[in-house]
């Protein structure tokens, strides 16, 4: 039987575990309440060091681990077996993951996140067995870790206004959240980005971090930090190198590398970034780097992050994407793939810092991610992982499986955290574009798509079409009620970079954006209520380093954030025609459609009653 299959016939509790365990066998579906849990962990156990053993037998639990590490993930698979009336069914688990790296990187030097709402989600890495909590101290606006040595990179009139200027993390504060993140299994890497994202230090001192005078005040700072943070707390240490030219680059990355490593710690940078030493860990950004993985070996050990991040793209579209990418390029982990960390940067100003995870996408993309890393496998490759496969394949039964798990979660344990996703794996579309493609100018024909988020430019690459800075699309499908009736769906024609900006910006008054349509049964649907900003943030260009990015973003420019279409069916089979223009070259063209029900608190769930197929 394969593993989806024996999934299947799992009782329901049994089934909602994220990430899903290797080994799993169910004795019994009678379910029954804890009274007693054995818990122990045993360095003899035949397993990887977070390996860990849960095996219920009548009202008694034992768990075993072989590291205290391992113990927490047990207890945490526990607590996700408890049914609503913590009961749990009668199983044996064997579980171990397939990366040691499973991270989430958070930026706050653009954006000060308190100490309290780190706390909060440390909570939730740990519930999903994420083991690394990657903390970028540092970028342009500001150095966020206090600073003995050099009060004044403490200042706020060096410090980019707007930007939580003053705010920063004593060393009581930076070793409570070590010591919070490690009781949950979880290892923390600091960064502090050197010499690049580091304005806020040109300000300070007026010269730069790569200058003689700089490397001076980097050894004070880091020496400090090192002299309060031990190894034991913090084994790696990131020294960033990303996005930055500087004269000899050998020397300077040469002397991180050795300041840090002579502190007994193993130093990370970014890559592409400045050159590092064979013993440096890289951490890889670049979707092409990532590409060449598939044919070229790395020099050194790596960690993935070129599966993309969080403020990048369709939120809906990653959470997709993540569950089918291949991590590290391999089934799992070698003496050079490490694992993966999921990365979110706050470009942008942030003005409620309640807001940062609902309009990036998380928890939803931590929870797919969580789920790969975990358990690894061979998925799509990189070039593919856009797209959901258009046949009942393994891989597109497996993702309707994680779906349903992800919705049980979202529901359960997540109603508080404002999960902006629905599942919609599932939606069957016919899409087709009037530019002709291939050596023959062929036109092309309709061709299958999935999925509520249809990455178009990804379905040119596939189908062979020539990208043109405008041009148009068509999208089709048939969707059933059993009575007449009128839905909600979040419609979409634009992807605003939650980094740059790069959008076509709020449609005009009774208009979609991007100059999109959307028709029921031939008739046009409009915007329900009236825009607050019409033809507001129209940025054809990435806004870096411009006013822009100081301004907030709002509701109204995300499908997934603002109000949903209203979409009126009669009683049978109903036509849904979309057109998608492409109405400036952006680096993003993404389609998103998915009906969704809100509660009276505005909590995202799967629409009722509702079939599709694709068009005849």
């Amino acid at each position: 039987m394969s593993a989806l299959l024996l999934l299947l016939a799992l009782p329901l509790s049994a089934q909602q575990l994220i990430p899903q365990p290797r080994e799993m066998t169910v004795r019994s579906q009678e379910k029954v309440s804890v009274r007693k849990v054995d818990a122990r962990v045993d360095t003899r156990l035949s397993l990887p060091d977070e390996g860990y053993t849960l095996e219920v037998k009548g009202s008694t639990v034992r768990l075993r681990a072989k590291t205290a590490q391992g113990m927490v993930w047990a207890r945490v698979t526990l607590r996700q077996l408890e049914d609503a009336e913590g009961r749990v069914p009668q199983v044996t688990i064997r579980d171990w993951p397939a990366f040691p790296i499973r991270g989430f990187m958070h930026d706050t030097g653009r954006n000060f996140r308190p100490v309290e709402m780190l706390k909060r989600e440390l909570d939730l890495f740990s519930f999903y067995k994420i083991n690394v909590f990657h903390w970028h101290l540092t970028d342009n606006p500001a150095w966020r870790i206090e600073c003995r040595a050099y009060p004044q990179l403490n200042d706020p009139k060096f410090q980019r206004k707007g930007r939580d200027e003053g705010k920063f993390y004593t060393y009581h504060e930076i070793r409570e959240v070590i010591a919070y993140a490690r009781e949950r299994g979880i290892t923390i890497i600091p960064e502090i980005d050197m010499p690049g994202h580091s304005r806020y230090f040109n300000d300070t001192f007026g010269f730069s971090m790569a200058s003689p005078q700089g490397m001076e005040v980097l050894k004070a700072c880091l020496e400090e930090f090192f002299a309060e943070i031990p190894a034991s707390d913090c084994p790696y240490f990131h020294i960033g190198s990303d996005e930055v030219r500087v004269e000899q680059p050998e020397s300077f990355m040469k002397f991180c590398e050795d300041l840090v490593k002579a502190h007994g710690r193993t130093p990370v940078a970014w890559d592409p970034g400045l050159p590092p030493s064979t013993t440096t860990v890289g951490q890889i950004w670049y979707g092409s780097i990532g590409t060449r993985l598939l044919t070229e070996p790395y020099p050194r050990r790596y960690i993935d992050s070129y599966q993309g991040y969080l403020n990048s793209g369709n939120p809906l579209l990653n959470t997709t994407k993540y569950f089918l990418h291949t991590p590290c390029g391999v089934d799992q982990a070698n003496d050079k793939a490490l694992g993966g960390i999921l990365c979110l940067w706050n470009d942008v100003r942030v003005a409620d810092k309640n807001l940062t995870f609902p309009q990036n996408g998380m928890p939803n993309g931590l929870l797919s991610f969580a789920e790969r890393y975990w358990c690894g496998g061979k998925q799509l490759s990189i070039d593919r992982e856009e797209l959901i496969p258009v046949e009942d394949t393994d891989i597109y039964r497996s993702l309707v499986d994680f779906e349903q798990r992800m919705a049980y979660h979202r529901d359960r344990y997540l109603y508080d955290w404002d999960m902006r996703w629905a599942a919609n794996a599932h939606l069957p579309w016919k899409v087709t574009l009037p530019q002709r493609r291939g050596a023959q100018r062929e036109h092309m024909t309709w061709e299958k798509a999935r999925g509520g988020a249809v990455d178009l430019a990804a379905f040119c690459r596939l189908h062979d079409v020539k990208m043109t800075p405008t041009m148009d699309a068509w999208m089709m499908t048939d969707l059933y009620v059993d009575k007449d009736t009128t839905i909600t769906a979040w419609l979409g024609f634009d992807s605003p970079g939650r980094a740059n900006k790069n959008s076509d910006g709020i449609g005009y008054q009774g208009e979609w954006e991007a100059e999109g349509r959307l028709f029921v049964n031939q008739a046009e649907i409009y915007p329900k209520d009236p825009w607050k900003e019409p033809g507001a943030y129209k940025y054809h260009y990435d806004t870096w380093f411009q006013a822009p990015q100081e301004v907030p973003f709002t509701a109204e420019q995300f499908s997934w954030m603002r109000q949903p279409a209203y979409l009126p069916l009669h009683k049978g089979w109903n036509r849904i025609e979309i057109y998608c223009p492409r109405v400036y070259p952006a680096t993003m063209w993404i389609v998103t459609f998915i009906p969704i029900h809100l509660d009276e608190r505005g909590h995202v769930s799967e629409a009722k009653g509702l079939r599709f197929r694709y068009p005849e």
